[in-house]
């Protein structure tokens, strides 16, 4: 069984997440801390839960989703990883960073790439599903077994990510949607990349945008 525990970082107020199963090891989700005393939450807890983080594994690399990814990888020496497609986002980085004014001079290079299938944490598991409009590589982590989706900033509560940034594209996102998203169970609980946690069923019903 996966557990979560999110961090709201930036101010951007982006949801980082921890993720991690009975035998301690954990992912590490969008590692968005921008700053010592939001890395330091972090790590407190990894640190009182005694979790063995194993891999940074980013549903897409916004800047407000990566401020923390290297150091992170510093910190627990462990690989980073993303969606190929995501690699002209990450290119972008620094001079998206400058553009809104944060100290951010190195983007983080990935270590593997992430590919549609699945990721394994010991003997549990999380679906890849490709969902590009937000960004032309965002992917989200789908877990059957325990019922929820990391849907990073493709849906949210009532909305949807914004697609007026390089690469994004609004048909293109709202297609990711309905095929990647709302094909899940309906009880699905959708954990985003910002805001409040919402469910498939919910959000068909009642996000404006896709009715």
């Amino acid at each position: 069984m996966l557990q979560i525990q999110q961090f709201t970082c930036n101010p951007f107020q982006e949801n980082s997440y921890v993720i991690y199963n009975e035998k301690k090891q954990c992912w590490i989700i969008d590692p968005g801390m921008y700053g010592v005393d939001e890395e330091q939450k972090m790590y407190d807890f990894i640190a009182n839960e005694m979790l063995v983080p194993q891999q940074i594994i980013n549903t897409h690399t916004h800047i407000d989703h990566i401020f923390a990814v290297d150091s992170v990888k510093q910190r627990y020496n462990i690989p980073f990883g993303m969606h190929r497609l995501e690699e002209p986002v990450l290119r972008n980085a620094v001079s998206s960073a400058v553009m809104f004014g944060f100290n951010f001079n190195v983007a983080p290079i990935p270590d593997f790439f992430i590919e549609e299938g699945s990721l394994s944490l010991g003997v549990d598991s999380l679906e890849v599903r490709l969902a590009p409009g937000h960004s032309p590589g965002s992917i989200v982590f789908y877990s059957q077994a325990d019922n929820f989706v990391i849907a990073g900033d493709v849906l949210f509560q009532r909305s949807i990510g914004r697609t007026d940034l390089p690469g994004g594209d609004y048909d293109t996102l709202i297609n990711s949607i309905r095929q990647q998203l709302f094909t899940l169970p309906e009880e699905t609980v959708v954990l985003s990349g910002h805001g409040a946690a919402t469910t498939i069923g919910e959000e068909k019903v009642l996000n404006p945008f896709l009715q």
